[in-house]
């Protein structure tokens, strides 16, 4: 009865969809159980760019039913978009069909997304994601489930628009909800989404009895998390391996696999501490930021670039457990003449070995380095040559040049953890997997 999931190990952005879309060919079921719109996950298929918000990366294996968890915050009009999008390129209307939504996830209405564009300390996407989890907290948010409820009590509709309004005023925020706007926001979403709204919990639960796999989908990253992140500079939901089987409805014994996602180099996007962080100007940080294309896939937002913190991505193992780790964009470090590994930090003059609770001491951290010798850049003709080469001689890392090797090597003694795939461009062939490991396997031919 296996569950595999897949989790960010840094502050989000690593390439978790390319792993989804790589694993879901084996799975029957690719379920997200968090976050809502403030993920981007992209998945390239030759001259085909998925830029995917909400709905799951397993999108691309037609047998793959897709769920959007118990724990997730969902905004029903940017679904709308992107089952549209997905509608123009491949003709399927997964949404009844194969795309269900728990009936158990919180509506994202306009009132959160214009009380979130009141943030100006956090640097949020301004999905409304905050606000959303905040008053599903409170008690007070509305779910899938509660559609029919709510539009049938004219007193319930009154006391949440006194209740929006209010609080946009408290934030300065000059337009108001009305009722009139909110029922009909409620009943375009049960029109709309009604034959999606199902008790997924209980049909994943069932998948699973029935020995089928399911792929349990994370968004954002470790150092996102709201209670092991670098709060406040962090997402508002539990982005580890204890939410998944949570968020999805079921419970964590299923789990056998759990495989965190690292960039062999850091990005960030908003505020917050970031202490391997390098100038985007020129240097390495320029080089990551330009050749790695280091723009948010949800806000379009300049990626912050780094060297690999190896402290915080063992904070992040020790959160999650990782099975295995995935490196992705290996690639974008070939042309530097050296490669350096934060091993450590020192706060205020004293060497320490882990990442400090408060943002503010994560902010006086100073990196110390471990340098390696750096490799020549390649195109991304040579890489998937390169990963094509492996698979079809089944020979794994061997079909790297040796520098590139001993990267990943460096990275799996640092880290603890076995090193089972790496990722050498952004295209789904540019992946080279570890002999016999869980990413050594066929994927679908998809084309469109």
């Amino acid at each position: 009865m296996p569950a595999t999931v897949v989790l960010g190990a840094q502050w989000g952005d690593e390439g978790k969809g390319k792993a989804i879309d790589q694993l879901a060919p084996h799975s029957s079921w690719a379920v997200r159980f968090q976050g809502g719109s403030n993920a981007g996950h992209t998945i390239v298929i030759g001259d085909t760019t998925l830029k995917l918000h909400q709905i799951p990366s397993g999108v691309t294996s037609r047998h793959c039913n897709l769920v959007l968890g118990d724990g997730m915050v969902v905004d029903p009009w940017v679904l709308e978009e992107e089952l549209e999008r997905w509608f123009a390129l491949t003709g399927e209307r997964p949404e009844g069909a194969r795309l269900f939504i728990s009936e158990r996830a919180s509506i994202i209405l306009p009132f959160h997304r214009l009380y979130d564009s009141a943030d100006k300390v956090v640097g949020t996407t301004g999905r409304g994601i905050g606000p959303a989890y905040r008053d599903r907290t409170e008690r007070v948010g509305i779910r899938f489930a509660d559609i029919p409820r709510v539009l049938a009590e004219e007193k319930r509709i009154l006391a949440t628009v006194s209740r929006m309004n209010h609080q946009l005023n408290t934030v300065k925020v000059k337009q108001q909800i009305s009722a009139e706007e909110l029922k009909a926001d409620l009943q375009w979403i049960l029109e709309r989404f009604g034959a999606a709204i199902r008790p997924t919990g209980l049909m994943v639960d069932i998948a699973l009895r029935n020995g089928e796999n399911v792929l349990l989908e994370g968004a954002q990253g470790a150092l996102l998390d709201i209670d092991q992140g670098t709060y406040p500079f962090v997402t508002s939901s539990v982005v580890g391996r204890a939410n998944a089987t949570h968020g999805a409805g079921i419970h964590p014994g299923h789990v056998t696999e759990c495989f965190g996602i690292t960039k062999a180099y850091c990005t960030r996007v908003g505020n917050g501490p970031f202490p391997s962080e390098l100038s985007l100007d020129s240097g390495p940080g320029q080089h990551m930021a330009q050749v790695g294309h280091e723009f948010g896939t949800t806000t379009g937002r300049p990626r912050r670039t780094g060297w690999l913190d190896i402290v915080a991505l063992k904070e992040a193992h020790r959160i999650s457990g990782y099975t295995g780790l995935v490196v992705t964009k290996l690639d974008v470090l070939g042309g530097l003449d050296e490669i350096k590994f934060c091993i450590g930090y020192e706060l205020d003059g004293r060497p320490i070995s882990y990442l400090p609770t408060t943002a503010d001491e994560v902010d006086r951290c100073v990196p110390v380095y471990e340098t390696h010798e750096g490799f020549p850049e390649l195109s991304d003709e040579d890489w998937i040559e390169m990963a094509e080469h492996s698979r079809a001689q089944g020979i794994g890392y061997a079909a790297m040049p040796e520098p590139v090797r001993n990267i990943v090597s460096r990275i799996e003694q640092l880290s603890g953890i076995p090193v089972v795939s790496v990722g050498v461009g952004p295209d789904r062939r540019a992946s080279i997997a570890a002999v016999d490991g869980p990413f050594d396997v066929e994927w679908d031919e998809v084309t469109f």
